[in-house]
């Protein structure tokens, strides 16, 4: 299983919101165990579509403001709720405001919905490049692949 937990971007207002979609198909390995008989998105999956989100509108806000593409790091999460169970095959809708956008740091509002019912929220706070780079080429690597993830992500992506 790869770690992309996000199919679409769909809306983006750089400082302040961003809205994508994802849906786990029944065929995930992960279903097996959780649960058998009764399948449901974990949780954690769930709060890590919305921080890969939520980390898409950041880099592409930092890179707008400064010029450098920040690697925004999950660092805590407060008020995490869980109200309803998805199932596989479920389109769940993504949400991420901005709360504070700092040099170092961000902390966002984030919720994801199921049928224009909330499913779970919670406020995420990350920081960027909590993990020093071996070079610049490396800094360059990373960036131009979160370039192309946004790309693939969202149609309308202008790029820089």
């Amino acid at each position: 299983m790869r770690w992309r937990l996000l199919d679409r971007i769909h809306e983006v207002e750089r400082d302040r919101f961003i809205a994508g979609t994802v849906c786990f198909p029944p065929e995930l390995e992960l279903f097996q165990d959780h649960f058998p008989g009764f399948p449901v998105v974990p949780g954690v999956i769930l709060m890590e579509s919305l921080a890969q989100l939520a980390g898409k509108l950041i880099g592409y806000s930092v890179r707008q403001h400064r010029g450098d593409w920040p690697f925004p790091i999950l660092s805590m999460m407060q008020g995490v709720k869980f109200r309803k169970f998805v199932r596989p095959g479920e389109e769940v809708r993504l949400e991420a405001r901005v709360l504070s956008l700092r040099e170092e740091s961000a902390v966002m509002d984030v919720r994801a919905w199921v049928g224009g019912r909330t499913v779970a929220q919670a406020e995420q706070t990350f920081v960027f490049n909590a993990v020093p780079l071996e070079s610049p080429a490396e800094g360059e690597r990373l960036e131009r692949i979160e370039r192309a993830e946004l790309g693939r992500l969202w149609l309308e992506y202008p790029g820089d």
